[in-house]
């Protein structure tokens, strides 16, 4: 059987949202504050991590080949120059015309975070195969080694913001696991707690003499600052990829290395056999992969090193059961006893008491009972059951009647991916697409839907459908992965305008890492594997988009907004 994979096979990340830039930038004024912000945390406004070429006269590596990459000019950066926002007015009626127009009132500042992908590098089911010899960059590559240290990374850097300009809170929009495992959600809320960290398992190899192994205390965020989950693929699927079965739950909790086969063509997914998925081997400086081809080539099941109980696969009443396992908050994270009992991903919260705002955190990941499609295998597409559509719509028409702005959480994004996409939408589902996209249009309210899952800094503009009523458009805005590169996250501010408009200002933010950290360290992996892959990502060679998203809201919004928030200095 011969394998066939690509990372876009994988991923099909077709970049059909690809945006159109109305002309334009924030004022002066106003780029200025965000440059003086930057000059601690690496606001993205200011500077930029800009990859050095790799020499034309360099080989070729392979992923695998780390102790190779300095050598061969992968992997480096330098600082360059800071990326504006882009002023975006395509949900303005005709004719909109902002000269003149200036912010007026601060009414929010959050936070997102998103594929953070902990990893468990040493499990035994995994599916580094995919990734060793290029094509899938995330089934494999060095930045596997480092995932936990990048978070702490990144926490540091909002706790950062925070003491300059106070965040009100954070959400995370999924895949905080790579596979569903115990260990990697427990790494996962204790970096963000502050504890000690143990980024190890099985024999603990390597832990008193390798960097990626050793133990550590994470600096954990700043305690006045609440965050929200959101549930992605990863949390609840084998690799993000396909249910987990009883094969796969028992293998990551043993010592052999799981089976597969291609699962990108083959219907029997979990149940198809052929190649060993390898591993990577903790001992070792650069973790060196094992365990991985055809089983032809082992007389004998590979192994790692040893078995561990943490490995097991929770199951998603049990993984939102562990953030109420925390000493941030809320406990809970905006999961309640409900979620649990209903075994339900969805909720929704008000994160200020003097703002008229409501967050609907939608869980849009498919049902691990959902019968896999053979034009679009996979379990990484976008979907909702009656049930979940029936709860958000009861949720919007809640929010419009109490009058109150509306934005929604969630990790997969809409209106993006066409079918046959592996991270479209899910054309089994009882709600289409169009279905969802045509609902959001009817409430003047909700402006924002922020999502993750493809690793891209993509914005995209849902326009109203009736042209007289531009308060019937949204936004929805992507936020990039801190696994792959450009390794950011998303720091959103919402700005009473001086005509009564909303803007949304949506800025990419790099982890502040000190030169020789670990963080560091996994900044030029992400970098390498960027140009030894060469994803296809959005707004290259940063990857960055910042921008100014301006909302027209309702007359009813703009009287109840008019005293919120607090004057911008003038």
């Amino acid at each position: 059987m011969k394998m066939r994979f690509t990372r876009r096979t994988f991923l099909k990340t077709g970049l059909s949202g690809a945006v159109v830039v109305a002309c334009g930038t924030l004022p002066a004024k106003w780029l200025r504050r965000i440059s003086a912000a930057a000059t601690k945390a690496r606001m993205t406004g200011a500077q930029t991590v800009m990859p050095i070429p790799v020499p034309a006269s360099s080989p070729k590596l392979f992923p695998t080949e780390i102790p190779k990459y300095s050598q061969h000019g992968y992997g480096k950066w330098q600082t360059g120059d800071g990326i504006p926002h882009q002023k975006r007015l395509d949900l303005m009626k005709t004719g909109y015309n902002d000269a003149g127009v200036k912010p007026a009132a601060n009414l929010l500042r959050f936070f997102t975070i998103t594929d953070i992908h902990i990893s468990d590098k040493e499990t035994p089911a995994q599916a580094i195969l995919y990734g060793v010899r290029g094509g899938v960059s995330s089934a494999y590559s060095g930045v596997m080694l480092y995932t936990t240290h990048v978070l702490d990374a990144a926490i540091q850097t909002v706790n950062a913001l925070h003491k300059e300009t106070p965040i009100d809170f954070g959400l995370s929009l999924g895949d905080t696991c790579n596979n569903t495992q115990y260990n990697e959600l427990r790494w996962y809320v204790d970096v963000i707690d502050g504890k000690v960290i143990h980024p190890s398992s099985g024999s603990n190899a390597g832990a008193d003499k390798i960097d990626y192994q050793r133990p550590y205390k994470a600096v954990g965020l700043d305690k006045s600052i609440p965050w929200y989950q959101t549930l992605g693929n990863h949390d609840h699927f084998f690799i993000g990829f396909l249910p987990q079965n009883e094969y796969s739950r028992k293998t990551l909790i043993g010592q052999e290395i799981i089976n597969l086969g291609d699962v990108f063509t083959d219907m029997r997914g979990m149940d198809s056999r052929g190649y060993y998925m390898g591993a990577i081997d903790g001992a070792t400086q650069y973790g060196d992969v094992i365990g991985v081809g055809p089983e032809k080539n082992f007389p004998t099941p590979p192994k790692v090193r040893a078995a561990d109980p943490d490995r097991r696969s929770l199951y998603r009443r049990e993984w939102i059961g562990e953030f109420f396992k925390t000493t941030s908050k809320p406990v809970g994270h905006g999961f309640s006893q409900a979620n649990i009992d209903n075994d339900f991903a969805c909720y929704s919260f008000e994160p200020k008491s003097d703002l008229p705002l409501k967050v609907i955190v939608l869980d849009d990941t498919q049902r691990n009972d959902d019968p896999n499609n053979p034009e679009s295998l996979g379990y990484g597409h976008a979907s909702l059951d009656q049930e979940r559509y029936d709860w958000l719509v009861q949720e919007l028409d809640l929010g419009q009647a109490e009058g109150k702005l509306m934005m929604i959480a969630a990790h997969i994004p809409i209106g993006v991916e066409p079918f046959p996409s592996m991270m479209g939408w899910n054309q089994k589902a009882p709600v289409t697409e169009t279905q969802l996209i045509d609902k959001l249009q009817e409430y003047p309210n909700f402006i924002l839907l922020a999502a993750g899952h493809r690793h891209c800094n993509t914005v995209t503009a849902f326009k109203s459908p009736d042209p007289s009523r531009p308060e019937l458009g949204f936004w929805q805005v992507e936020s990039p992965s801190l696994r792959d590169f450009p390794q950011q996250f998303r720091v959103f501010e919402f700005v009473r305008n001086s005509d009564n408009t909303v803007s949304i200002l949506a800025t990419d933010v790099d982890p502040v890492v000190k030169e020789g950290s670990l963080a560091a360290t996994s900044r030029t992996y992400a970098v390498a594997t960027q140009q030894i892959f060469n994803n296809p990502l959005p707004f290259l060679p940063t990857g960055v988009y910042n921008a100014e998203l301006v909302v027209q809201i309702s007359p009813e919004m703009q009287t109840k907004l008019s005293k919120a928030g607090t004057p911008v200095q003038k």
